[in-house]
C-alpha cells in the first residue's frame, strides 16, 4: 500500500540570517533520508515545494470557482513537501515518518493513497 507523508512546518524558520544555512542543511538531511528510503526499496516519489506564498488556490463554492493567491488556509505551518512510500501497514509508514528530518517543530500527515483505477 502506498502512503503520502506530507510535511508541514512554519516557513518563517528560514527567514532569519541563518535561513540559507538552515535550508541547505535540511535539504541535505532530506537527500540522506530519501536515499535511506530508496535503499529500503520504499520510495515511490516525492518533492520539496516552493514557499506557500507562491501557491494559487482554486476554491469551488456552490458551483462557482474563485482564484486566490496563496495557500488554501491561513495557518502557522505550511506544506513544504511530501514523500510517496510503499509500506505494508500504517505502522510501517509511521516508523518511516518518525525519521523524517525537520528544522525545529513540524508535523507529518500520513495518508493512504487510493489505488489506481481499474483498467477498463
Amino acid at each position: 500500500m502506498q502512503f503520502m507523508l506530507a510535511l508541514y512546518q512554519d516557513e518563517a524558520i528560514y527567514d532569519g540570517p541563518d535561513g540559507p544555512q538552515l535550508l541547505a542543511a535540511i535539504i541535505a538531511a532530506h537527500t540522506g533520508f530519501a536515499a535511506k528510503l530508496a535503499e529500503a526499496g520504499l520510495i515511490r516519489g516525492g518533492e520539496g515545494l516552493e514557499r506557500a506564498d507562491t501557491a494559487t488556490t482554486l476554491r469551488r463554492t456552490k458551483g462557482k470557482v474563485a482564484v486566490h493567491d496563496g495557500p488554501f488556509a491561513e495557518t502557522r505551518e505550511q506544506l513544504g513537501g511530501f514523500y510517496i512510500i510503499e509500506a505494508d501497514s500504517l505502522d510501517e509508514a509511521m516508523k518511516w515518518a518518525r525519521q523524517v528530518p525537520f528544522t525545529g517543530d513540524g508535523a507529518i500527515e500520513i495518508r493512504p493513497c487510493l489505488p489506481p483505477p481499474a483498467e477498463a
